[in-house]
């Protein structure tokens, strides 16, 4: 715990201190009130726009109903209307920076901890398990947004409960800041793709291990999954041992190839080249298309004669103007690959069809795909 940053703050006439936790990298804040069932709403919400964090010391259940009434306030829309948009990028922006502020503000609830991830407040709820798998232990007192401890919670419940890949006939359960596979369409796609060999395959950002999972169940014998993210690779080792898949899949630490070439290599990237706010948003945000280049770039040199390598992709990107298809098409060429067939795939998330959604149109003219490419 030493490593942690301290946050500081005056309680009862006395100076205090404990250790601040946050697995969004957020930094601790500079001005830190304490806050109980006797705060108002509308007090709490002055002074989290303000930059005053609110170290809560009421019942926990109290805080919960604070966060819900700080998020009403929050979400209000402006009662003068602005000017829309002018493009889809603006509007993407726009909705990020929106985000970011929703964020900033619902996140100065804080809660403390004792050792032991236990919350020393009337009607809390045991959530050791929950911080013990996204913090790991704890040896001494922190405090933490309560907000973050919700998404913890949520994880946590995540992982017990899996979810369900038709594909696999089978429940995949992501670990906390893992992309969880709920777009099931991509998984989809390389359930049914042409397979080139069923001899090997390199699967490039295993992730929870789902696209690996899924190719060793259409046969194909040994499965060289990589990815730099140590949560990542232990959440694939958990789910490929509990699938009885382990004798076929070979779980790697590598920034994106294994050594060696294969007849089959399959990459899903991050879709959206921007950058994120915090490290879990690396599963959804690829700055600069790093890994999206850097896969192409990488691919013709790691592919068996006749081999091919499977990208799979959105097109959300396109439709919000950060990224066109010439692009996309410029960075194949340049890499001497073709295009050898697409596989398409609509959308079936709610957001699709959530016409109140800020990005609804780029939403609902989504594309998933799996581009099949060969070497020049």
């Amino acid at each position: 715990m030493s490593a942690y940053p301290v946050i500081q703050w005056s309680e009862a006439g006395q100076e205090r201190s404990a250790r601040w936790r946050s697995e969004a990298a957020v930094p601790p804040p500079k001005r830190v009130a304490v806050a109980d069932d006797r705060t108002s709403a509308d007090a709490a919400y002055r002074m989290a726009c303000e930059g005053t964090a609110l170290l809560w010391r009421g019942d926990f259940q109290n805080a919960r109903q604070l966060l819900q009434a700080l998020a009403r306030r929050t979400d209000r829309k402006p009662k003068t209307g602005k000017a829309a948009p002018a493009t889809p990028a603006e509007a993407f922006h726009l909705h990020r920076k929106a985000q970011a502020q929703r964020a900033r503000i619902l996140g100065m609830v804080l809660l403390p901890f004792e050792a032991g991830h236990v919350v020393p407040l009337r009607r809390a709820p045991d959530v050791r398990q929950a911080c013990d798998e996204a913090y790991g232990p704890a040896d001494e007192p922190y405090v933490a947004s309560l907000r973050e401890l919700q998404g913890l919670v949520g994880a946590h419940e995540w992982r017990k409960k899996g979810v369900e890949i038709p594909a696999l006939g089978a429940r995949i359960h992501p670990w906390y800041g893992v992309f969880s596979p709920v777009r099931g369409e991509y998984v989809d796609l390389v359930a049914k793709a042409p397979l080139p060999s069923k001899t090997l395959a390199f699967d490039i950002g295993v992730g929870t291990g789902v696209l690996s999972a899924v190719l060793a169940k259409r046969g194909v014998a040994h499965i060289v999954a990589t990815d730099q993210d140590a949560r990542a690779l232990a959440c694939a080792k958990e789910n490929i041992d509990g699938l009885d898949l382990s004798s076929q899949v070979e779980l790697i630490t590598a920034d994106l190839f294994p050594q060696g070439r294969a007849p089959l290599v399959v990459c899903n990237p991050p879709w959206l080249p921007a950058r994120p706010s915090s490290p879990i948003e690396y599963a959804i945000y690829d700055p600069d298309s790093r890994m999206l280049r850097g896969f192409l770039d990488g691919l013709a040199a790691h592919l068996a004669p006749g081999g091919e390598g499977w990208l799979i992709l959105s097109d959300f990107a396109e439709h919000l103007g950060l990224r066109t298809r010439d692009e996309l098409q410029g960075w194949i060429d340049r890499a001497g690959l073709k295009v050898v067939g697409k596989l398409d795939a609509r959308p079936r998330h709610p957001k699709a069809t959530d016409a109140t959604d800020p990005l609804h149109a780029a939403r609902a003219a989504e594309v998933t795909s799996l581009w099949r490419l060969a070497a020049i």
